[in-house]
């Protein structure tokens, strides 16, 4: 297991809001917005590799507690997960005291800040989800999750389980699981993947694939966003082939206004959407260059079909 990265937290003198990435790029420093969790971290600072090797930025951490961080022991389903996780790194977009904000992408609402725009993703790793189950449980009677989405696919595969809430970083989950406090549970495989898990005493992992499990809107990409003047000065530093699957799949969250009380997921690689939805269950469709082209047609096309719209 990876240690958390030693990363220095500093908050900066603060600028105008408005002062321009050209003026950014001549002092050849950026400052990140980023949560401070061990995944949170490793994540900016693949973002600051990117900036240092693409742009010869040199890159700072400004480290935040969000709102979901502080508030440890809430039902995030019924407090509405969306943006508690990312609004008050936005505001430090807003205020200047960033130029960029570091976020999981299937943490972000489906709407932004006036003003704020993503300006990319890195490439995206690996969207599956992951059951981890103790030791020699083969079908877990119970499974602690806090999503709708994983909730009820779960329930196509173990149709006898019952389900409990559970919160905090991937080691703390990993550690919860191992001392019994459930059968299972789901992690992302891109989380574990940053954090360098391949194992751990008492557990065993599956991934599963996005037949058996459709992913969340944007798992396993990291989005950088900014304010929406400096989208072109960050944009050629970032992955395009992620943007055009998140595009898509973010078209679908914006049309159902899905956020976490929601049994809702959209996975788009290269030629097929994979999609759930807790009125339709899975489905599947094939995509092509054009309905890449214009995600948000091809959610309008595709949830008129399905009756969701």
């Amino acid at each position: 297991m990876a240690s958390p990265l030693p990363i220095a937290s500093s908050r900066r003198n603060l600028e105008p809001a408005s002062r321009t990435a050209a003026g950014l790029l001549m002092k050849q420093t950026c400052i990140l917005a980023t949560r401070k969790s061990p995944l949170a971290l490793a994540q900016s600072e693949l973002v600051a590799s990117c900036l240092r090797t693409s742009l010869g930025l040199e890159c700072r951490l400004l480290e935040i507690v969000t709102t979901g961080d502080r508030q440890a022991d809430w039902n995030l389903e019924q407090k509405g997960g969306k943006g508690l996780f990312t609004g008050e790194l936005e505001q430090s977009l807003l205020r200047g005291d960033a130029d960029l904000a570091v976020h999981s992408t299937k943490d972000l609402p489906g709407e932004m800040p006036d003003g704020l725009a993503i300006a990319g993703y890195l490439p995206r790793a690996d969207p599956r989800d992951v059951l981890v189950t103790r030791t020699g449980v083969e079908h877990p009677r119970t499974v602690a999750t806090g999503s709708p989405r994983r909730r009820l696919q779960l329930t196509r595969l173990f149709p006898d389980a019952t389900f409990v809430e559970i919160r905090g970083n991937v080691d703390t989950r990993l550690k919860k699981i191992a001392a019994g406090a459930a059968d299972a549970t789901v992690l992302a495989a891109a989380g574990l993947d940053r954090l360098g898990i391949v194992e751990w005493p008492g557990l065993q992992f599956r991934r599963l694939e996005p037949a058996e499990m459709t992913p969340a809107v944007g798992q396993g990409a990291v989005a950088v966003q900014c304010r929406a003047g400096d989208v072109g000065n960050f944009s050629t530093a970032l992955d395009a082939v992620t943007a055009r699957q998140i595009n898509v799949e973010r078209a679908f969250q914006a049309a159902l206004g899905g956020g976490c009380h929601t049994a809702f997921g959209a996975y788009a690689p290269a030629d097929t959407l994979y999609f759930f939805h807790e009125r339709t269950g899975p489905r599947k469709f094939p995509l092509s260059p054009a309905m890449l082209a214009a995600p948000a047609g091809t959610a309008d096309a595709v949830l008129r079909e399905l009756g969701l719209i």
